[in-house]
């Protein structure tokens, strides 16, 4: 059963229900932690394929620098040789990396921002899953003393039961409510960009094929 089905059931209960019921509180605890253990194993294993695909996206970015670096080179040095063609054709792939690598750059600020949601994400889960395995051990003792608070009550009417019942209703109302937080922050993921097809302006190629042209008179 998922935490949020389970959670609405604890929550409609008391104290007092939850004990004359076949279900043990503290099994339902222990499939608490059952359940965020295995919440938190799925975000770490999503958390380690997210970095994966940021480092990948990374490289691909230095690569299609790198590339338009490479073509600049070589276009300027097919116009000191006089070789036109060989130079248009290098700055046509100049300018289609370079449109490339701004669809890069967002897919990887977008890869950053999921990333960093992960993490925060983990985080929290490891902090919910310590604060929960520590409070167990406080409700495991409030549990046993409300089971032998009861059997006293069926023989004696007068001993009171009514604080500690309390408290430990109020003590896993709080583990509940950290429960759901966790659960409901895990609505964050947002779709990558879509890379679109790249078209070359035959004026764009003309300009720069015209402004390598330019600087290498002036060296000249």
């Amino acid at each position: 059963m998922g935490i949020f089905k389970r959670v609405k059931r604890i929550t409609k209960a008391n104290i007092n229900g939850l004990l004359d019921k076949v279900e043990d509180p503290m099994m339902m605890l222990n499939e608490m932690t059952r359940e965020l253990e295995q919440e938190l194993t799925n975000a770490q294993k999503a958390l380690t394929r997210q970095i994966y695909a940021e480092n990948k996206q990374k490289a691909l970015i230095l690569e299609v620098n790198a590339t338009i670096e490479k073509r600049t080179r070589q276009a300027k040095l097919a116009i000191e040789h006089g070789d036109e063609a060989i130079a248009r054709l290098a700055i046509e792939e100049k300018m289609i990396q370079e449109n490339q690598l701004s669809f890069f750059v967002e897919q990887y600020q977008a890869l950053q921002d999921q990333t960093g949601i992960l993490k925060t994400h983990v985080n929290e889960l490891n902090t919910t899953l310590v604060e929960l395995q520590n409070r167990k051990v406080l409700l495991a003792s409030r549990a046993n003393v409300a089971q032998s608070i009861k059997r006293i009550q069926a023989t004696t009417s007068s001993f009171e039961t009514g604080n500690i019942l309390k408290g430990i209703s109020q003590a896993e109302d709080r583990i509940i409510l950290m429960e759901a937080e966790v659960e409901a922050g895990k609505h964050f993921t947002r779709p990558l960009l879509i890379q679109e097809a790249t078209v070359i302006n035959e004026d764009d190629v003309n300009k720069e094929l015209d402004k390598l042209k330019q600087e290498q008179l002036k060296i000249g």
